[in-house]
């Protein structure tokens, strides 16, 4: 069934990289999902407008979008792209009753508590808590992260965090190693400066740079697909590393948040890394905390197998509200 103009409503998903969107009906449903180059657009409104122009330029009547940035007031300048907009001026600019900005891992956090069956892939650990807290991270063009709380009445509430420019710690020496060439190019070396597409490279680059080996101008999906055909031995560490760093970010905002009722990986990068990443470093390093290593061993870790959940978080936002 086909919504009316009157009923409908706009989802998006803003990463440094893409731009996903989609129309979302009374009934719940996403419809008309398409992905926009942020770089081919100057901001928000000119990229909602380019979504809907093939589609005869529908009235909207409110629109929530995830963006992977901070939600501080009404001024956004994002992190990993040019964009910068009046969350206002664009809303009158689209001609909405209401737009609801949420950063992208607040919104993927709260597609959470639906995802159920073949949307999570569980990757070791043990069983949820219940109405413990949840947590979410994922690598992309950055490091996202949020977690989950029970509020009043049972509700689940999506708590927004800047995690992934917390300082990078390495875990052993081959890690410093790398984290040493890595600060000489970088004033602060976060996390997200290895756990992400740009991390991956960086990590690659560093590897190649400690091996003496020529570094190639490789992308991190390159460099991933030579990982996975073990066709290429900086890459292949590199990819391993990225998942350990990854596994051990994960299980410091497991201790941080107390979440027992799990951790969930988002993000574009892990999704298509496959069964590789069950067999990688990821939940050994996420464990690898000494006297709670037990503590963690009883926390389960899922992939997030869901289609554009992200979109799906935006969607419940607006229900909510």
């Amino acid at each position: 069934m086909q919504p009316g103009p009157d009923t409908l409503r706009l989802v998006g998903d803003v990463g440094g990289t893409n731009a996903r969107f989609a129309l979302l009906d009374d009934f719940g449903h996403l419809q008309a999902i398409e992905t926009l180059a942020t770089a081919d657009h100057a901001d928000l409104a000119a990229a909602v407008q380019a979504y809907l122009a093939p589609l005869g330029r529908p009235a909207l009547r409110e629109a929530a979008v995830a963006i992977a940035n901070p939600i501080e007031g009404d001024w956004l300048q994002m992190t990993n792209s040019p964009w910068r907009f009046s969350i206002e001026a664009t809303r009158q600019a689209l001609g909405l009753r209401r737009l609801c900005m949420l950063n992208d891992f607040e919104a993927l956090a709260m597609s959470v508590p639906g995802l159920a069956g073949a949307q999570l892939e569980a990757v070791g650990g043990g069983s949820a808590a219940e109405g413990a807290p949840k947590v979410v991270i994922g690598p992309g063009t950055g490091l996202g992260m949020a977690s989950l709380v029970r509020g009043p009445g049972g509700r689940w509430l999506a708590v927004a965090g800047e995690g992934g420019h917390a300082t990078l710690a390495p875990t052993c020496a081959r890690e410093a190693d790398i984290l040493r060439v890595l600060w000489q190019r970088h004033e602060h070396v976060s996390v997200e400066r290895a756990v992400s597409g740009m991390g991956l490279e960086n990590l690659y680059r560093a590897i190649a740079t400690l091996d003496g080996v020529p570094v190639q101008p490789l992308a991190a999906a390159d460099i991933s697909q030579r990982a996975l055909a073990g066709a290429d031995a900086q890459c292949t560490e590199a990819l391993e590393c990225f998942c350990a760093l990854l596994g051990a970010a994960a299980g410091n905002l497991a201790l941080t948040l107390g979440a027992r009722g799990g951790v969930y990986v988002g993000g574009g990068i892990v999704a298509r890394l496959g069964d590789w990443f069950a067999r990688s470093p990821f939940r050994a390093a996420f464990e690898a905390k000494g006297r709670y290593r037990d503590y963690l061993g009883r926390i389960p870790t899922w992939v997030i197998r869901a289609e554009e959940p992200a979109l799906l978080g935006a969607a419940r936002a607006l229900q909510q509200d």
